[in-house]
């Protein structure tokens, strides 16, 4: 069989192709193997793409964004005066707050300073950050619909508060295909916080491929044991054994397809098949034994601890160098709705270094222009205190209306800070970017156009942003 039809046969069954807008399905595909128009059919993006890959860093529980970027010195003047209506006007509240006698001011007790050549206000807590300032962009006017937890992580991964639809992650897979026949395309990691006061509930959904084929879905990695469930052999199953069982699945699997027709039945074999050679490939992939001692100062000491932030960001990095399209990182305990003394100096720590060394061993290894650096949570936090106030402690509630993200990166445009806040980090009063912007401008990056990047499922033409206005923030790139 020629190298060609084989790689049509185990491609996803539904790939975009930018001349026509159409899709085809891998029976199609197949169909046209071997021939010149088959070769001609493989999927294209719009437009010259500027990322390649994207690591994606999501903030679990809403980081509070005027105790890390957005600096508010006037909030000194207004310590425990309550929120004015005029800055509120009756915007909605969670239920933990919106009992509340009242809404004191609580300034940040940290310490800010401008670093970089564009001036970008840092906390002390991210003393590392600071250093690479103007290799990122940061985009302190995000906004959202969303005030809870569930629907707002489910709304910033897929466009859409309600669950069931493909993530951002299955959309990369799905427009750009792989480049490792040996791992999979998207690949989600769940690093364990210092600090677990306050963790939050993610599963599998906020990784799914939803209405897209079940290959597009993000393979989880585990931190202990095996790096993915069942992947090794069974005791007492050799290789040859294990070789002999998929070619009778797959010749069973053949003959369901030629019946039934049914593309999942095609991601089945296509997805044994993986597996098999994920065997080998995903030992040599999690062995940090020959990384050398000099990236471990980079990353820091934590990063050979197995689970940590630090290893997982240091493992994105491994994916990224073997052909990974996409990795989604998960780290909690951002919803500090009491002790943001306490528990965010050891969210910042956990972070801090790790993103530092990312973003340099990224760019001494020639990744940094191709790979997309995301950084963010699902939304923000309020200037008013949840509970009890004082100088030294205070707690902070959901924020929907402005939060803080920065990319570095895959096209990026770095030493740029777009946005501006009300003085309370209340309100947006310039530049505002929505979820649907964010996701047209990341899309744009990976060479697509949101507006024509669709699939057709029930009788829709189905879109990352949906169906309301979006646009791109030319703003944010290079």
């Amino acid at each position: 069989m020629h190298p060609f039809d084989e790689y049509v046969r185990n491609i996803t069954r539904r790939h975009f192709f930018a001349k026509g807008s159409h899709l085809l399905g891998t029976a199609a595909l197949a169909a046209l193997a071997g021939t010149d128009r088959a070769r001609a059919a493989l999927p294209q993006p719009h437009h010259a793409a500027k990322a390649k890959h994207v690591i994606y860093l999501h903030m679990v529980g809403g980081p509070p964004q005027m105790d890390l970027y957005d600096y508010k010195p006037k909030m000194v003047e207004y310590f425990d005066k309550d929120l004015p209506d005029s800055i509120r006007m009756g915007q909605r509240l969670t239920t933990m707050t919106s009992g509340q006698a009242r809404f004191p001011i609580a300034p940040s007790k940290f310490q800010f300073a401008k670093y970089g050549k564009c001036g970008m206000d840092v906390c002390e807590l991210l003393p590392w950050t600071s250093k690479m300032v103007d290799d990122m962009c940061f985009i302190r006017t995000m906004y959202t619909e969303a005030i809870n937890h569930e629907p707002a992580i489910t709304y910033m991964q897929t466009g859409n508060q309600v669950t069931g639809r493909p993530c951002l992650g299955a959309w990369a897979s799905y427009g750009l295909g792989s480049l490792n026949q040996n791992l999979p395309t998207f690949v989600v990691l769940v690093a364990q916080p210092t600090n677990t006061e306050q963790v939050q509930a993610i599963s599998a959904r906020l990784w799914s491929s939803g209405y897209l084929s079940g290959e597009h879905a993000g393979v989880s990695f585990r931190s202990k044991g095996d790096p993915i469930l069942y992947i090794n052999n069974p005791p007492g199953v050799s290789p040859e054994v294990r070789r002999k069982t998929l070619d009778g699945l797959r010749a069973l699997n053949e003959m369901n397809y030629q019946t039934t027709g049914d593309a999942e039945t095609e991601t089945r074999i296509a997805q044994y098949e993986m597996a098999y050679r994920m065997q080998a490939s995903v030992p040599e992939l999690t062995d940090l034994a020959k990384e050398p001692e000099s990236t471990f100062k980079l990353y820091g000491d934590a990063a050979k601890k197995p689970g940590t932030f630090a290893n997982s960001v240091l493992m994105a990095r491994r994916m990224v160098e073997r052909g990974v399209r996409f990795v989604q990182i998960y780290h909690n305990n951002w919803d500090t709705h009491s002790n943001v003394a306490g528990r965010l100096p050891d969210q910042c720590r956990d972070v801090d270094q790790a993103c530092y060394g990312l973003v340099q061993d990224l760019k001494r290894r020639g990744l940094f222009d191709e790979t997309l650096v995301i950084w963010g949570g699902e939304f923000g936090r309020t200037i008013y205190s949840q509970g009890g106030l004082t100088k030294q402690n205070y707690g902070r509630d959901h924020h929907p209306r402005c939060f803080t993200m920065w990319m570095a990166g895959g096209g990026s445009r770095p030493g740029t800070i777009h946005g501006e806040t009300d003085e309370f980090s209340y309100n947006i009063v310039k530049d505002p970017v929505h979820i649907h912007d964010f996701h047209a401008t990341v899309l744009q990056l990976l060479g697509f156009d949101h507006q024509r990047f669709t699939y057709k499922y029930q009788g829709l033409e189905q879109r990352l942003t949906g169906v309301e206005p979006s646009r791109v923030i030319k703003e944010l790139l290079a």
